[in-house]
């Protein structure tokens, strides 16, 4: 759906309402009381009502949308905004163009978003071939007051980001052409270098059955025991290159993305723009339907933590 479409199919919150409501029904909706999914719907209270405990169940409850005071026509505007554009979109630009008051609602509501975009990436394991490695990306910290009458200055850290890519190499049996293309990416903020917190990092996001390819840092020594096989190389230019190719790319064109549009990112919010990064870029073949998928993300919060 390009923005001009966008424009004609939701004009109004109305518009909004009835599409949220028709996509949650096609989703099946759950009774958070019994886990009932039969109900009748409530005209004129906008609301379900459980056949089998008569528990209603609000348009926004169960979802990403729960709890909030904004529109539905300012969500799906900001779904808009985020899915429409390969970057991204500042809180700052977007709460121009809502013409909201506050900076806070916005942020949260971009928050929540990409909450439901990594959510919905935290289904899929990655298969087959995957490289693997890391990377730092530089965060800002709270400025810190050295005096009630002085202010402090803020500091930088560098974060480590577990970087993951699902490439498979793709053969043209007419040509005899050997061609690599990438499937699936992940990135994950990794609270140390430890080998702990990379083996759980490989059990929860690989298939036993992979191929792991990786440089031979010291913290990778275990991956072996996790999956099929754990193919090492020294680090070097060749291996950047060739071996860790997508791998590299990724953290390139993230940092790039990262530091032109949100400039100074606390380190505790790092994961949630890396949930943006990921989720557009494992769709980015989506085309128009980015925006229905998003719709959906967002909708289904309640098999995220009950399903």
């Amino acid at each position: 759906m390009r923005i001009i479409e966008f424009i004609k199919k939701f004009p109004n919150e109305k518009s909004c309402r009835l599409d949220f409501k028709m996509m949650r029904e096609e989703e099946g909706v759950i009774c958070k009381k019994c886990k009932g999914k039969h109900h009748y719907w409530l005209a004129k209270k906008w609301q379900w009502q459980c056949s089998k405990c008569e528990f209603r169940t609000t348009l926004r409850s169960g979802t990403f949308m729960e709890n909030s005071n904004l529109s539905f026509h300012k969500w799906y505007i900001a779904m808009c905004m985020m899915s429409f554009t390969k970057k991204g979109i500042s809180a700052v630009e977007l709460q121009r163009q809502l013409g909201q008051k506050r900076y806070e609602s916005t942020w949260r509501m971009m928050h929540k978003i990409r909450e439901a975009m990594g959510k919905r990436d935290e289904r899929y394991t990655l298969k087959g071939m995957v490289e693997f490695d890391e990377g730092y990306f530089e965060t800002a910290t709270p400025k810190l007051q050295s005096s009630p009458l002085k202010r402090g200055r803020g500091s930088r850290k560098q974060q480590n980001v577990a970087v993951m890519a699902e490439s498979t190499p793709l053969e043209d049996i007419d040509k005899g052409t050997v061609s690599n293309q990438c499937r699936y990416f992940k990135m994950k903020v990794l609270p140390t270098h430890d080998a702990q917190d990379v083996n759980e990092l490989v059990q929860e996001n690989f298939d036993k059955q992979c191929i792991v390819f990786s440089d031979k840092s010291t913290s990778y020594v275990d991956i072996a025991k996790y999956v099929e096989t754990h193919i090492t190389e020294k680090s070097s230019n060749e291996t950047t290159n060739t071996t860790l190719k997508w791998v590299h790319i990724t953290i390139s064109n993230a940092k790039r993305t990262l530091l032109g549009i949100y400039h100074k990112i606390q380190g505790k919010y790092l994961q949630s723009y890396l949930n943006e990064f990921c989720y557009k870029l494992n769709r980015r073949y989506f085309g128009n339907q980015l925006f229905e998928r998003l719709k959906i993300a967002l909708i289904n919060n309640y098999w995220y933590n009950y399903g």
